[in-house]
């Protein structure tokens, strides 16, 4: 599935002029912990958090460092302290450049992203123009989704067999003495292997195959077998 399969395309924006008041309203009204910002033309310059909110002079919560800690910043740095605590414009307020991504962009990169960059959320841009957003909680209905669909998908048994075997022998632990049986989508997987490990790993790879209503393993471990056997 790509970015477009699971984005919100309802998406709740701020232009670039609008008052810090006005970010923050929109934020608490739509129950949101941020809001992307767009120009005249609907394209996308920006995104504001929760975290861009934090140190306000308004609120009395604007960031005093430590002495020494001043010493060592830069003017750059101190510079941008006191934006962030008294912009009165969501385009000074901001953060930019945006991490976006485009509606085909794969939810594997996606994920990739959130975890590189620790964010929470991506907007989803098509031409230049703001089409979507895709949050964690996008991924994770996604997940549900396949799931579902997986589970609903009915498959041949003679091709569920082979699907089975084949995903056995393709792994690096992949036990050379394993039968399997399929029944109905009910899958019975026979053999023996050197450790629980390698019968805990059939287990999981045959349950995550498309089709498999069940799973019943007669796996032994060598060591538990009579000796002479």
């Amino acid at each position: 599935m790509n970015a477009a399969d699971v984005m919100t395309t309802k998406v709740v924006t701020v232009a670039s002029d609008a008052s810090v008041e006005t970010v923050a309203e929109t934020l608490l009204a739509n129950r949101i912990s941020a809001v992307p910002v767009v120009d005249g033309a609907g394209a996308l310059v920006g995104l504001i958090s929760e975290g861009d909110l934090i140190h306000r002079v308004e609120a009395g919560t604007e960031r005093h460092r430590a002495w020494w800690l001043e010493l060592l910043a830069t003017h750059e740095t101190l510079a941008r302290d006191f934006i962030k605590s008294h912009a009165r414009k969501a385009a000074d307020l901001m953060s930019r450049p945006v991490i976006a991504v485009a509606p085909g962009t794969p939810l594997g990169e996606v994920a990739s992203l959130f975890e590189k960059h620790r964010i929470k959320r991506v907007p989803v841009v098509d031409n230049g123009k703001l089409v979507g957003i895709v949050s964690r909680a996008n991924l994770v209905q996604a997940l549900v989704r396949g799931h579902k669909t997986a589970a609903e998908k009915k498959v041949d048994d003679t091709a569920l067999r082979a699907d089975v075997l084949a995903k056995l022998e393709s792994q690096p632990w992949s036990p050379s003495d394993i039968n399997v049986l399929v029944e109905d989508g009910n899958v019975e997987v026979w053999g023996v292997v050197n450790s629980a490990a390698e019968k805990e790993a059939i287990r999981v790879a045959v349950e995550g195959i498309p089709g498999v209503r069940s799973m019943s393993s007669r796996v032994s471990l060598y060591a538990d077998l009579p000796r002479g056997v």
